[in-house]
């Protein structure tokens, strides 16, 4: 889609500087655009790197100068540059109209709109709302609910009563509402604990490849409104997770942790059971949370088990220098022998 720059700062509304009729039909890199594409300064230290770019148009913070070019100001630029990029570049469909070699039960509900793809099955009992697309050789169980305006990319799993609501993205290979890891022991064998709750995923989530997602055990799991799960995640049985949280790939979230809104998780993070991290904290990249522990509002915490930020810094600094003092922890050793030897 091509835009000039003058519709694109009405959109987004900025102010605008330099030429109107400059046409835009992309985003990119600086080192890689080309004139038609639309690129951005966040701070100073990029000027050169912009000015330098074959790109006409710069979404830019005020009071930043750059000579030659057309200048769309912005106190966030990185926002703006992003909701400029969905505009001008829309998502390619996943799927268009209903393909012939698609398995949909009579007794599924498909709203107007709905688009599947090559040998996607959809069992009895599934709701699909106005505008979802279901990519090829998705599954959605029985009685499974859609909302409107989903994307299920290719391999997509909904096992039977799984719940979405609108506007949701599920990457290639992500399953929700398989069984979760619960068994109790006896007699020297383990007996499966029931699986059977739901699992519920609310609007505007958008969920990485390959993450997995359990149904509850006897309640609920939960995806809280705006929360984005990279891939390989895994959220495990009862676990509730609040909104406009972020976490990044391969951490696994073990059964009926309780998360707060806006909280931010590292890669490879790791949390026992029964945990608690209230809003706005900010768990490290492979820090390990020990069961049943509360991580506190706006606290952020590193390393295994987790403490503060402050004191994994000042434990890590000791720890590195453990070499070099386990060489003078060594001569004051010898010295202290040598001393007692001597004395005798």
């Amino acid at each position: 889609m091509t835009r000039t720059a003058s519709e694109l700062a009405q959109f987004l509304g900025c102010t605008m500087e330099g030429e109107g009729a400059a046409q835009i039909s992309g985003v990119a890199a600086p080192a890689s655009a080309r004139a038609s594409d639309l690129i951005y300064v966040d701070a100073s230290k990029h000027l050169e790197r912009a000015a330098a770019s074959a790109a006409q148009c710069v979404v830019i913070p005020p009071g930043l100068a750059l000579a030659g070019k057309t200048l769309l100001r912005a106190e966030n630029p990185k926002l703006a540059f992003a909701r400029a990029a969905e505009w001008l570049m829309p998502a390619a469909p996943i799927a268009m109209g209903i393909h012939p070699t698609a398995v949909i039960s009579p007794n599924a509900k498909l709203a107007d709109g709905v688009a599947v793809g090559p040998y996607a099955v959809i069992e009895d009992g599934a709701k699909i709302g106005a505008g979802t697309e279901i990519g090829a050789f998705c599954f959605v169980g029985r009685g499974a609910t859609i909302g409107e305006r989903c994307r299920l990319y290719p391999r997509v799993t909904l096992y039977a009563g799984a719940r979405l609501a609108n506007r949701v993205v599920l990457h290639s290979g992500a399953v929700i509402g398989s069984d979760g890891f619960g068994y109790v022991q006896s007699e020297g064998k383990r007996w499966k604990f029931p699986q059977v709750g739901e699992v519920e995923i609310h609007d505007d989530v958008e969920i990485g490849a390959n993450t997995t997602i359990d149904r509850g055990s006897l309640d609920r799991t939960e995806i809280g409104a705006g929360s984005k799960l990279d891939n390989l995640v895994h959220i495990a049985h009862n676990v509730h997770i609040g909104t406009n949280t972020v976490i990044a790939a391969q951490t696994g979230i073990s059964g009926s942790v309780v998360i707060g809104c806006d909280v931010a998780f590292g890669g490879q993070a790791g949390l026992g059971d029964h945990c608690v991290v209230e809003d706005g904290a900010i768990i490290g990249g492979q820090a390990g949370i020990l069961p049943g522990k509360i991580v506190r509002s706006g606290q952020i915490v590193w390393g295994t088990p987790a403490r503060p930020l402050d004191k994994f810094k000042q434990q890590f600094a000791w720890f590195s220098r453990l070499p070099e003092l386990a060489k003078r922890i060594e001569k004051l050793e010898k010295g202290h022998e040598s001393g007692s030897a001597g004395g005798r």
